[in-house]
């Protein structure tokens, strides 16, 4: 994967300012809720750079970013979490792939998004319209991956994902989803806070929960002024007694590299590969859906890696 540069000094010289985007993870309320925050700020800018994302599109796949860093909070090891949405509104679909180590990648469908009047609010339910929520878990001690899919309910992927976890998992979750932008729309601030209930739990437990966290501040907001998850969790949860139980870090990551596009273009039929090496176009230029990242290859190369006869 190749990252693109952040070439805005304005926005670099925020960024700088800017605790790093990592995971933690926590227990609340006597250790009967686990919770994840997420700051995942550098992330979605450097998300936004490599697709070239405007900003409907930079606040709707950063979501999807942010929800599958939340995902990948619910694995472990080398197991890996995807995020798929299709849907028959203007999106018409994303897919997220994130690592439980905090790697995460993905595409949006359409980009740009079409739109057909100017945006009043980032109320996204009718870009969503009509579909389905996928989460897809490769568990490495698994031989199968594990699907669950719901119907898209809300047009909101909190809300959604959400539902997922109560509609497949029999788990009451909260999941809020946050990304600031300024006047210039700029992302300043970007996170996500992931509650979850466990076995353990009381009504009584889930009642306290509740209440603190209806009217909670934008993470967006709060991590545009440079503080942390755990501050985030000890200034506005601290009633809930909360307990830190891990660090780790989370951003944009690919595993795509010029070796694997070779390998894949050595794989082709021998009928594809005559046809590359006789109508080019020269140099072949292709693309990774997941990071942004082009990959060029001139002639000799290809002649190289295709083994096949030179016009």
């Amino acid at each position: 994967m190749n990252r693109k540069p952040i070439i805005d000094t304005t926005l670099q010289e925020h960024l700088a300012t800017l605790t790093p985007d990592v995971r933690d993870v926590f227990l609340l309320e006597h250790e009967t809720i686990r919770g994840t925050i997420i700051h995942g700020t550098e992330m979605v800018n450097q998300m936004r750079v490599n697709h070239d994302l405007g900003i409907l599109e930079t606040y709707t796949l950063g979501q999807a970013y942010l929800a599958g860093a939340v995902l990948a909070s619910t694995v472990k090891g080398n197991d890996r979490v995807q995020l798929t949405i299709e849907c028959g509104g203007p999106i018409k679909g994303l897919s997220v792939e994130a690592w439980a180590s905090g790697g995460i990648r993905g595409y949006l469908q359409e980009n740009p998004i079409e739109i057909t009047s100017p945006l009043e609010s980032f109320d996204l339910s009718d870009f969503f319209g009509p579909g389905f929520l996928t989460v897809t878990k490769l568990l490495e001690d698994k031989k199968q991956p594990f699907h669950s899919q719901i119907m898209i309910e809300y047009g909101s992927i909190a809300k959604d994902l959400a539902n997922y976890f109560v509609t497949s998992e029999q788990t009451p979750t909260m999941v809020s989803i946050s990304i600031q932008f300024d006047k210039e729309g700029r992302v300043k601030g970007a996170g996500a806070l992931f509650l979850q209930r466990l076995p353990n739990a009381t009504h009584e437990d889930m009642d306290k929960v509740v209440a603190a966290t209806e009217n909670l501040p934008s993470l967006g907001a709060f991590f545009a002024e440079g503080k942390s998850g755990t501050e985030y969790v000890e200034e506005y949860l601290g009633d809930l007694n909360p307990r830190f139980l891990e660090k780790l870090p989370v951003g944009f990551s690919c595993p795509c590299d010029r070796k694997a596009f070779s390998q894949y273009l050595s794989s082709l039929p021998e009928k594809e590969k005559e046809a590359i090496m006789q109508e080019g176009p020269f140099p072949l230029h292709l693309h990774c859906f997941n990071c942004g990242t082009q990959y060029q290859f001139e002639y000799e190369e290809l002649n190289d890696i295709l083994r096949t006869v030179t016009r």
